[in-house]
């Protein structure tokens, strides 16, 4: 994870639209995926796992999509 915090000026007092840039910059930014990831330990074995049932998955999906 980046050292960088995210933060966002509200300009003119429009919080709307400062939360709608804060919003971004912290999908952007990848916080929310890491912690998701920390909540639970998984295993490499288990890691690996899932990498290769998504692998199969995405080419299954890309090849049924250009025999259409």
């Amino acid at each position: 994870m980046k050292n960088s915090k995210v933060s966002v000026k509200v300009i003119k007092g429009d919080i709307q639209k400062a939360l709608k840039k804060f919003k971004s910059k912290v999908n952007e930014s990848s916080h929310l995926n890491e912690y998701k990831d920390r909540r639970e330990y998984l295993k490499p074995s288990v890691v690996k796992r899932k990498q290769l049932k998504d692998a199969i998955r995405e080419q299954k999906w890309s090849h049924e999509k250009e025999s259409n």
